[in-house]
């Protein structure tokens, strides 16, 4: 992968659960990623995994250079029967390449296109990205998608039907405890108030700006409704001109929108039970699924969610929320008041939503699919 902790995002989040889980069941996991951050260590163990971390040599965009990958991975790759490549990376192609040379059967973790904002370096790098993509899936032995909806759709993955897979994505929540929660709420002043919670870090792709104009609405119904945003929103990596132009919208809301930061664990379930109902407000194919979505879902709060593929999935089949246009801050203004309005309508017990997505069926079809490859 190319980034790893102290980055956060979805990708990173999926493959530490799922490599947890996999040590758990008794196998040995290592992660390269690149060494982005020198605060660091290069090499650590973190849950039972191994982390290995290659030096940056430049940066193109959000994407880093790393002479030394090559001769990393292949010394890794020889000492593992499998290799999972997370895929948007512009080096999938040569650790694909390297596995094949090597006998090992190469899987892509596919988790989403990229769609970078407008400009010419941008677009250079869209088409480049697809290209290496494209390159690596060829060589791969199988690509996991998200789900077939999002498959179908990306035009990666839409010319190589018969290499997908389908697996959901792993998915862990504690459950929320009433007290925390009562405190959590307490702690910020929500007592009385609409609450409605984004996560995520604050990136162009993530659509903040339409929850922000959304808001004036959504307070003649409902006085007093804030916004709780738990994520990164300062030090997003690539983000900082798109956090400037937010910061005249931020103002506005002043009192309207807390930022919580980074949250996990309990912090993490407390949040989305203090909440009313929670908003993934993503614009293009850079969001896949959205795994916030079922993290609220099993702490008993309904989403609302752009429909895009593979983002619309999890409301679609669980009932637990509503879809909206992309990049419509009326049509999301409606949905969050309906939703607000009626939240019983759309909430669901938390056995439903763990028979459909939990990390155990994750693994579980991962060492299916990798027993079926390496034998």
């Amino acid at each position: 992968m190319t980034y790893y902790r102290p980055y956060v995002s979805g990708p990173i989040i999926y493959i530490e659960r799922l490599g947890a889980e996999l040590v758990r069941r008794g196998h040995d996991v290592t992660f390269l990623a690149s060494w982005h951050d020198r605060s660091s260590p290069r090499e650590e163990m973190r849950d039972g995994i191994r982390i290995v971390r290659v030096p940056v040599a430049a940066r193109v965009s959000k994407g880093v250079l790393m002479p030394r990958l090559p001769f990393t991975a292949w010394g890794l790759i020889r000492r593992h029967d499998a290799v999972l490549i997370q895929c948007p990376q512009f080096d999938a192609w040569v650790l694909a390449l390297l596995a094949r040379l090597a006998g090992r059967p190469g899987v892509i973790t596919y988790h989403c296109d990229v769609q970078l904002p407008p400009g010419l370096l941008n677009r250079v790098v869209d088409l480049t990205l697809s290209a290496v993509t494209r390159v690596a899936v060829r060589m791969s032995a199988r690509v996991v998608a998200y789900t077939r909806d999002y498959a179908s759709h990306s035009p990666v993955l839409g010319r190589f039907p018969d290499k997908i897979e389908v697996i959901s994505p792993p998915v862990d929540m504690p459950l929320p405890d009433p007290d925390r929660v009562e405190r959590f709420r307490e702690r910020y002043g929500l007592a009385g108030r609409k609450v409605i919670g984004i996560c995520g870090r604050m990136s162009a792709e993530k659509g903040f700006e339409y929850l922000l104009q959304a808001l004036s609405r959504i307070e003649q119904t409902f006085p007093g409704v804030c916004v709780l945003h738990a994520g990164e929103s300062e030090t997003v990596i690539g983000e900082m001109d798109y956090r400037r132009r937010l910061q005249p919208l931020l103002e506005r809301q002043a009192g309207r929108w807390i930022p919580l930061g980074v949250l996990g664990g309990a912090d993490l379930a407390d949040f989305f039970a203090a909440c009313d109902v929670t908003v993934l407000s993503s614009l293009n194919r850079t969001e896949s699924f959205g795994l916030v979505q079922v993290e609220s879902m099993l702490c008993g709060t309904p989403v609302v969610a752009s429909a895009l593929p593979g983002v619309r999935v999890p409301t679609q089949a669980t009932g637990m929320g509503l879809t909206t246009p992309p990049g419509d801050a009326d049509a999301l203004a409606d949905s969050l008041i309906r939703v607000l309005g009626e939240p019983g309508r759309y909430r669901r017990p938390r056995s439903e939503i763990e028979a459909v997505y939990s990390t155990v069926r994750t693994a579980e079809a991962y060492e299916k699919l990798l027993a079926r490859l390496v034998s």
